[in-house]
């Protein structure tokens, strides 16, 4: 997390960049938070920023382990994802709006860049995997437009894995600031348009724009998708016609088979994400 970019400024023009207010810059640097997107009614999503500047866990290697030849991380943070990918020998780039973020990221060998996904792109059409990871559907608030934007940067028949609020059929549009715990009605960045998606509501956008289901899991309490770039498809998918259900768990990822397991990928990732809460309920409401 995260790259944001405002809906009412036009693709490929740059718009605020809320993720380079001081609070997310510090807390990079810092390694800690506590860090929170506020709802304009107060609701509360914690920022897990000790969580993004950890090392890779199990559930981020299942992610990795799905993904093809190069690979672009939308919303990178601190790049601990595509600086694993880089020490596992495998081209990719992350792409944040963030300086810290972008910064943190080389430090680390990784490369990155300060783009927003709907500014032009190195590698426009050609990269073969896309993450969209820790909340980054929600970028620019707008899924139906991001899900457009990447079929335009995948090559045809890449794979986006997206994840998804767990367990619930959440589709929501919201505008939210950037707020410390010390002062958590304040508005410490600027005002940005956000989105939250359950996985039912992902398919449902996927699904109007084109993207056929590759796969679905559940691991550590965290829900995955993985959309085909609908280019490549030849034919409905017949794998799992049951709409945001899970087809494996932490349980059994490993050993179960899944239609999201591309041949001959080993690689390894870090990952970041927000710290699970309930999906409709305030963490606090101070």
């Amino acid at each position: 997390m995260s790259t944001a970019h405002g809906t009412t400024t036009p693709p490929g023009v740059p718009g605020p960049r809320p993720w380079s207010a001081d609070p997310y810059s510090d807390a990079l640097v810092t390694g800690r938070g506590p860090l929170f997107l506020r709802r304009t009614d107060g609701w509360l999503l914690p920022l897990e920023v000790e969580r993004w500047c950890a090392r890779a866990d199990a559930v981020d290697l299942t992610v990795l382990g799905r993904c093809e030849g190069t690979v672009l991380d939308v919303g990178c943070g601190p790049g601990r994802l595509v600086a694993e990918l880089a020490a596992r020998g495998r081209p990719a780039l992350g792409i944040d709006v963030s300086e810290a973020a972008v910064a943190h990221t080389a430090r680390l060998g990784g490369q990155a860049l300060r783009r927003s996904v709907f500014e032009p792109l190195p590698g426009e059409g050609r990269w073969d995997t896309a993450l969209l990871l820790d909340g980054n559907v929600g970028i620019g608030g707008d899924p139906a437009a991001l899900l457009r934007r990447m079929t335009q940067l995948l090559t045809p028949g890449g794979l986006l894995i997206v994840e998804t609020l767990a367990d619930v059929d959440v589709d929501e549009r919201v505008s939210v600031h950037i707020v410390r715990v010390t002062d958590p009605r304040g508005t410490d960045g600027p005002a940005f348009p956000w989105a939250r998606l359950g996985t039912p509501a992902l398919l449902r956008h996927a699904a109007r724009a084109g993207w056929r289901r590759e796969g679905q899991w559940s691991a550590g309490g965290r829900s995955f998708v993985a959309l085909r770039n609908r280019d490549g498809c030849d034919g409905p998918d017949d794998r799992d016609d049951r709409d945001g259900r899970d087809d494996r768990d932490d349980r059994n990822s490993r050993s179960t088979s899944s239609a999201a397991e591309p041949p001959n990928s080993t690689a390894v990732i870090s990952s970041q994400r927000a710290r699970k809460s309930s999906p409709e309920s305030p963490v606090a409401n101070r």
